[in-house]
């Protein structure tokens, strides 16, 4: 019986499993996510070398990564991404707050989302980076953003972004090129220019060319209002590696293997619709995070029915990772396990059928009490994490310093005591 082909090299399995040993120890208990900051700096490090050797920042704008809050909005990461001179994007009022509390200053800060205009006024920081997302949000802001000298953009929806549950049908988000020249008109009107023009994608964008095409389309609305931005802020997310659809093909495949290489590339080609800009601005909040995270489960009860093993686990889809509803990751035995393998579902310990974490060829040796590693948790499995019937799960943070849990598994009180 064949595995499914993740890729995952052996260093970087040996990686993993080090530091769960170690997590285990630090934790005593599952679910348990592990992070660490070292794949983080790895995919920075190669997104900034294909940059670089593109020509940005020397005969081309230079390009500033953002640190997506939303991703993985855990205070290890904020902390390790601040200390090392990093910028952050938020979307939401305690995105703001906790950036705030990690020690970022307003001038390193970029504040995305919609209706900001309900909860913005409430922090008034001088120096922020906002773009607008509706006409409603620009008239409330405006007078604020012009007091606290903010840097200001907007949102466009492009023609490439869609409800993807009905795929005729648009985004909810930003402005369209019709709304947007009226809203240029508004500030300028007010004495202000535009500096920033935004728009994101969704995460997985499927190829450059869908980057491409929005592009080509946010730079013909700056042509047509003659407007002359200094920042093009480029939100959504590459693929990650080694994570597949539910039809077993990877996410990437249209990148060719080197997604920052076809990405800077691409940019190199699209930045000349843009004659006066100085910086390009990138979220890619999942090819930066997903793989710094893995969810540790234990094998509590094992079945066999229909030909297919069931291992009951005490973490899964419902708890801890959402994504497999659509993503298939790598799972890996921490145990020595070998011999046969058998089609294999690892469920989680809710009492709901849905609440499988994975359905592949595992070694039929594995047992009740073994531990189970699923990889590429470290992209919106915090954010997207339950309580159904138990409360959150341990974390372990790891980075230079070593490491050390970040979070103890929730306990009763913790789940019960909270309510009045």
């Amino acid at each position: 019986m064949k595995s499914l082909a993740f890729g995952h090299p052996p260093p970087t399995i040996r990686f993993w499993k080090r530091l769960v040993r170690e997590a285990l120890r630090v934790s005593g208990s599952t679910p348990l996510y592990v992070f660490s900051a070292q794949p983080v700096a790895e995919r920075i490090a190669e997104l900034d070398k294909a940059f670089a050797d593109a020509g940005f920042g020397s005969a081309l704008p230079s390009v500033r990564q953002w640190l997506s809050c939303k991703t993985q909005p855990i205070p290890p990461l904020l902390r390790w991404w601040r200390e090392r001179g990093g910028d952050i994007e938020v979307v939401s009022e305690f995105e703001l707050r906790a950036a705030l509390t990690e020690g970022f200053p307003a001038s390193r800060i970029l504040v995305n989302g919609p209706a900001k205009h309900r909860w913005l006024p409430q922090l008034p920081l001088r120096g922020l980076s906002v773009n607008f997302d509706s006409a409603a949000e620009l008239a409330a802001l405006l007078p604020l953003a012009k007091k606290l000298n903010w840097r200001k953009g907007l949102r466009i929806c492009t023609r490439q972004e869609f409800d993807p549950e009905n795929q005729k049908l648009p985004t909810q988000f930003g402005f369209t090129p019709t709304e947007a020249l009226a809203a240029i008109k508004r500030m300028r009107t007010s004495g202000v220019e535009p500096e920033m023009i935004h728009f994101h994608l969704r995460t997985n964008v499927a190829t450059p060319k869908i980057y491409a095409d929005a592009i080509a389309g946010v730079a013909r609305l700056c042509r047509a209002a003659r407007l002359s931005v200094r920042f093009l802020d480029i939100g959504g997310g590459l693929p990650p590696r080694h994570a597949l659809s539910r039809m077993g093909e990877a996410f990437d495949t249209a990148w060719k293997g080197s997604s920052p290489t076809s990405l800077a590339t691409m940019l190199k080609n699209a930045a000349g619709q843009f004659p006066a800009l100085e910086e390009i601005w990138l979220e890619n909040g999942r090819f930066v995070s997903a793989c710094s995270g893995v969810l540790v489960v234990r094998v509590s009860d094992v079945k066999e029915r229909r030909g297919v093993r069931q291992l009951i686990c005490d973490g899964g889809r419902t708890m801890n990772a959402l994504v497999s509803n659509w993503e298939r990751h790598e799972i890996l035995p921490l145990e020595a396990r070998r011999g046969p393998m058998a089609l294999t579902a690892a469920f989680g310990p809710t009492c709901m059928a849905f609440d499988q974490l994975a359905l592949r060829p595992l070694p039929r040796s594995l047992r009740a009490g073994d531990h189970l590693i699923w990889m590429e948790a470290g992209a919106y499995h915090i954010p997207w994490e339950t309580r159904f019937s138990h409360g959150h799960a341990a974390v372990a943070w790891h980075d230079e310093r070593g490491l050390r849990l970040a979070r103890e598994r929730q306990d009763f009180e913790g789940w019960w005591g909270i309510w009045a």
